[in-house]
């Protein structure tokens, strides 16, 4: 456990508005899509990390807040808000009502932040972006807070609090990588309106989405509570790690290591280790949720969107004894996208009922082609960046990203939220089978 003096460490916390540098939206009204609504119990957190020559000579306002009130006039529906149609559906009010930008400082320095973090897998890393909930008055509450933190050293961190209900973290970090092209001088194409976007999978069954679970009603504050008290907790993977898992007996039959991905065997070891410490009582059946690029082929003409694949895998065997390979390649082969399932259940009377999707299920989130390091101030990428879910049900959720390994290796960032009394179980055998999370 981090010392109580960390929790502590970030203080003196200024709040003040950003909103576009021109009159935007025209307050018109944008439609929430059922794969939006179907977010809206959950919140992203990012976090990146600057050395002091990053931040030299930068200040609050003008340097850093004055480009965002550009960002802005591009991504004119992130400073919207919530509204209720007649029938009570959401949609987004654009009427440059803008986002928060908090100023806070840290009495630590990154380095020590790093470090302590490190060691106790970055669990507080979401102090440094703002706790954020919608409502309970929707109309008033902004969809995305940006924190910058100043460090004693002169560092500082950005952190973002974003609503998924806006878009995926996709979306959040091409946002963020847009106010920073403006931060150093460069102009970004300008945004325009998202079409509507259509399940590229045809519903052939009628059934309810195994990705969707359904929550008790939230009214007008998007928030649910959990059964039990969820831990989040990162842990790297290295490049040389995941070579020699994919190389060696580790898989057991390392010639079907080059049929799966790093995120595939990543997740298996995950999936079979969790089944491990939940004595194989489950899960059977885990969500998979992947980037579809079709939605973002032209990333400088679109609007943030809730653009990812959810599908499902499921297992009929016992997960905890299979060979990692083989349910790697279950996950590889066996996903069934249930995007046009949850469009066609939410078009129903379901959709004044609320869901959740992150930990509906046990659910892997494979953010690999995001370009987390895309942030740059002053020609300097971030040391560390992490990535984080809020909103997240019991069963759980891994969130797996490229790491920033100097040698160009392919390491990984796992963050994982899950039930406090299993993170240690999990930690432990992911440690003394796999020589990882240690």
């Amino acid at each position: 456990m981090a010392p109580a003096s960390f929790e502590t460490s970030v203080s003196e916390h200024r709040l003040s508005s950003m909103v576009p540098a021109k009159v935007t939206g025209g307050n018109k009204d944008l439609e929430l899509t059922n794969m939006d609504l179907a977010m809206k119990l959950h919140y992203i957190k990012a976090v990146y990390f600057f050395q002091p020559q990053a931040a030299q000579g930068l200040s609050f306002d003008p340097d850093l807040k004055g480009p965002m009130f550009q960002c802005l006039e591009h991504y004119f529906t992130v400073s919207g808000r919530i509204r209720r149609s007649e029938t009570g559906r959401p949609f987004i009010k654009c009427n440059d009502g803008g986002i928060r930008a908090v100023e806070a400082r840290c009495n630590q320095t990154v380095d020590e932040w790093l470090a302590t973090a490190r060691d106790n897998g970055h669990s507080l890393d979401h102090i440094l972006a703002y706790d954020q909930v919608l409502g309970p008055d929707l109309g008033y509450s902004p969809l995305v807070f940006v924190q910058f933190t100043w460090f004693k050293c002169g560092g500082i961190s950005v952190g973002l609090s974003w609503a998924h209900v806006l878009g995926d973290a996709f979306s959040a970090s091409d946002f963020l990588n847009s106010w920073g092209q403006i931060v150093a001088g460069k102009q970004i194409p300008a945004k325009l309106n998202n079409p509507t976007l259509k399940s590229e999978f045809p519903t052939l069954v009628s059934r309810k989405p195994f990705s969707l679970k359904k929550v008790d009603p939230v009214g007008d504050r998007w928030f649910t509570a959990n059964d039990c008290k969820m831990v989040t907790h990162s842990f790297h993977i290295t490049g040389k790690q995941l070579h020699h898992i994919m190389t060696t007996g580790s898989v057991h039959d390392p010639s079907k290591a080059d049929m799966v991905s790093d995120f595939e065997i990543v997740s298996a070891i995950i999936w079979q280790s969790l089944s491990k410490v939940r004595n194989d009582s489950g899960p059977r059946t885990v969500t998979i949720c992947s980037n579809n690029p079709l939605v973002r082929d032209d990333e400088t003409a679109t609007l943030p969107v809730n653009g990812m694949i959810l599908s499902t895998v499921e297992a009929d065997f016992s997960v905890s004894k299979v060979e990692i390979v083989e349910l790697a390649k279950l996950i590889a082969g066996k996903q069934m996208p249930e995007n046009g399932l949850i469009e066609d259940f939410l078009s129903g009377n379901e959709e004044k009922s609320d869901f959740i999707v992150y930990g509906a299920n046990l659910t892997f989130v494979n953010m690999e082609g995001a370009n987390l390091y895309g942030l740059e101030l002053k020609g300097l990428k971030p040391l560390f960046v992490n990535y984080m879910i809020n909103g997240v049900g019991d069963e759980g959720t891994f969130l797996i990203f490229p790491s920033n390994e100097k040698d160009g290796g392919n390491g990984k960032i796992v963050t994982m939220t899950l039930p406090e009394d299993q993170i240690e179980k999990l930690k432990n055998i992911l440690g003394n089978y796999w020589n990882i999370a240690n």
